[in-house]
């Protein structure tokens, strides 16, 4: 076998700093699992592409305790690789950005969606402003039906990395009317304030030219089963949906807001049997949001219930051999796990039970209080949300965080969010690296046509290049 040169090394090296160099195996060779697909080229009538956001390997761990602890069940996530016989391919996979080892969700989202690594903050565009074609738009115009479902703005990184292209992800507005221009079939999520014209900096009624368009418009999860058969825009929120947790506990946000299943499963529903076949895109969105917060109930309850539209798109799946099916996470976050407690650890488990009485998140808790919040108001709203009575030491040291005179040797663990998750890890034993995105090596499973060419480590963008030829796509994906 013979080794890299120097030069060879130095090569490479210099255009991975730039997002270029070629994906090579530890000999030096390159990869050829690619190639090798071009063989099955049309074998995938169908793509489901499933993301739970900001999902560290803690974060899948922590689901599958609580599920089973709580509920008595296995995650299907975890299951699929334990018990149910299924054949799979399972890996790790690099996530980074051209600009940073650590991505953001638009970068991230652009490398499966567009195949090329891109700078944080943009999507599906270079530097330089080169625009690259997303697959949702590749798959459209090969004939075949296009969905996005999110627990976010629909307008937020991820969907639209698959279905967009703009400098700057915030540019929500913008990203809503290429929505509209480019027709996709299903969209479902939060975000009304990127289509109602008294929300848009621009004033236009996007409803209005959804409707123009023949997309039926619902905004309660009761309209989802009556709503036509032609397009589906579903928006059930004015930013994102609900934590799981908040909604479960509000009979007034559960009776209007679907679940991820639920939105998955009338996405498979729509989109099933088109001669053509289809492209879906779904995201656990908040998983991602909770990590940011510190907030372990949160977390930990979107990313089962994210499980539960894993489970749908399991059974929708058996039996097929003519639809793939990407389960992964776009980066982790924060980092979370449950730490070992008492002797010998023998109160870990029992610490993070403690969770099982929590009735709201941290967000939630911290959406009533402010820097004048008193000690006791701390104490009782802490209470209120998760059974659990804290110290008055406690209570004051999230007082000072939010009036900003708590000092803490991390600096970036001293906000409100990150004090209040670590006052609470304590009482969980699920204690948090930081607030923000890491540079993890993700979770990949995959099943269905081709993933017996896939190699243990892939690069994010070999993903789109997986499944555009897959569905037998590339020609149109030039452009």
């Amino acid at each position: 076998m013979s080794s890299m040169s120097r030069k060879e090394f130095l090569r490479n090296s210099a255009l991975a700093s730039l997002g270029l160099a070629p994906t090579i195996t530890a000999a030096g060779t390159p990869r050829h699992w690619l190639q090798r697909l071009k063989g099955k080229q049309g074998r995938a009538k169908n793509i489901i592409f499933m993301v739970s956001d900001g999902m560290s390997s803690g974060t899948l761990a922590l689901a599958d305790l609580v599920k089973q602890r709580q509920f008595g069940q296995q995650t299907s996530w975890l299951s699929l690789y334990d018990s149910t016989g299924r054949k799979y391919h399972r890996g790790l996979m690099d996530m980074a950005s051209l600009d940073s080892p650590v991505t953001d969700s638009a970068a991230a989202a652009s490398s499966w969606g567009g195949g090329k690594r891109i700078n944080n903050g943009a999507i599906n565009m270079s530097p330089d402003g080169r625009k690259y074609k997303p697959i949702a738009e590749i798959f459209r115009d090969a004939g075949k039906k296009t969905g996005l479902v999110t627990t976010t703005r629909i307008t937020h990184a991820t969907p639209a990395g698959f279905a967009s292209n703009v400098p700057d992800r915030n540019m929500e507005d913008t990203i809503a009317m290429q929505y509209l221009e480019r027709g996709y079939d299903l969209l479902m999520g939060g975000g009304a304030r990127h289509f109602e014209k008294e929300s848009r900096e621009d004033g236009k009624d996007l409803f209005a030219g959804f409707r123009a368009k023949g997309y039926s418009i619902v905004s309660e999860k009761s309209q989802l089963q009556s709503a036509g058969k032609d397009k589906l825009l579903g928006i059930f929120s004015d930013s994102h949906l609900p934590y799981t947790i908040d909604r479960k506990n509000d009979s007034d946000l559960n009776a209007s807001v679907p679940t991820i299943a639920e939105m998955t499963k009338v996405a498979l529903n729509r989109l099933d049997g088109l001669s053509n076949g289809f492209l879906l895109q779904v995201e656990g969105g908040r998983v991602d949001h909770g990590a940011h917060g510190n907030d372990a109930a949160a977390l930990i309850y979107d990313q089962i219930e994210f499980d539960e539209a894993v489970k749908v798109a399991l059974d929708y799946t058996a039996g097929r051999d003519d639809t793939l099916l990407i389960i992964t996470t776009d980066h982790g976050n924060a980092n979370p796990a449950v730490n070992g407690a008492g002797d010998r650890y023998s109160d870990s488990g029992a610490m993070l039970d403690n969770i099982q009485q929590f009735r709201h998140t941290n967000e939630w808790i911290l959406s009533e209080l402010d820097q004048n919040s008193t000690n006791s108001e701390i104490l009782d709203r802490v209470e209120e949300a998760t059974d659990i009575g804290i110290t008055k030491k406690q209570a004051q040291m999230i007082r000072k965080s939010m009036n900003g005179t708590l000092t803490t040797v991390y600096e970036a663990k001293d906000s409100p969010k990150a004090v209040l998750g670590s006052v609470l890890a304590n009482y969980l034993s699920i204690n948090w690296l930081g607030t923000v995105h890491t540079s993890d090596y993700v979770e990949l499973a995959a099943l269905g046509p081709g993933i017996e060419e896939m190699d243990a480590f892939t690069r994010n963008t070999e993903l789109f290049d997986m499944m555009v030829t897959l569905a037998g796509v590339t020609e149109y994906a030039a452009g």
